[in-house]
């Protein structure tokens, strides 16, 4: 099993009051399986991304990933294990402004130690990429922004990938080649993938799917 989190609560305290967003949430997710996190706003599900990603830690329970818990590790501990088990395409894309296209792509492939020219041009060639690889991310639309957080996560090839409403800035058609795309990817690379959306189109395209309402397992 690639991913295993078992009665996970978080809580964040909003001046005299405690909100639990998480309320005993278990998950699971095999190498090479997709799944769709589902729910209302609110409900929990980018809460629930950035923790199994390290960008936070739990409150209580048990988050394994490819056999660590990562939610006993330091801060550079998950970081560590951002770089090279598990890839996050955030909504708001997160590219770094004073990097062209192409090295926005490679640039946490080579944090990982795990650059390939030839995968980079890959990644920049089936995801549209190819005129835009010299440009400043400010010269990019929001749908070319979001195309090339995706590559720069699958750059890495990391062994899960995990994505935050990843077409939810792109038009219906562009969406779905981008998610064809990005499928394709994610399975040549043997990675499972972990997707918080909104769209039944794109959940429908998940093996499978977990729904949250008021932070538990509906």
């Amino acid at each position: 099993m690639l991913l295993d989190a078992t009665a996970i609560h978080k809580s964040y305290t909003t001046g005299d009051n405690v909100v639990a967003v998480l309320r005993g949430v278990d998950l699971s997710l095999d190498t090479g399986e997709t799944l769709a996190l589902t729910g209302e706003s609110g409900s929990g599900k980018s809460t629930l991304l950035h923790l199994i990603g390290g960008l936070d830690v739990p409150d209580s329970g048990r988050i394994r990933l490819d056999g660590r818990d990562i939610a006993a590790l330091d801060d550079a501990g998950r970081a560590a294990v951002r770089r090279g088990t598990a890839g996050v395409i955030f909504q708001q894309f997160n590219l770094i402004p004073s990097l062209r296209v192409a090295d926005n792509i490679s640039f946490q492939a080579r944090l990982a130690g795990r650059y390939d020219a030839d995968w980079c041009d890959e990644l920049t060639e089936r995801l549209g990429l190819r005129e835009q690889r010299d440009k400043f991310p400010e010269q990019l639309s929001g749908g070319q922004q979001q195309r090339v957080a995706i590559a720069r996560t699958l750059a890495s090839r990391p062994k899960l990938v995990l994505a935050d409403e990843p077409t939810g800035n792109l038009d219906e058609a562009t969406a779905s080649a981008v998610l064809d795309v990005m499928l394709s990817l994610v399975a040549e690379a043997q990675a499972g993938l972990l997707i918080v959306t909104h769209s039944e189109h794109v959940a429908g395209r998940m093996a499978r799917r977990l729904h949250l309402a008021m932070g538990q397992v509906a």
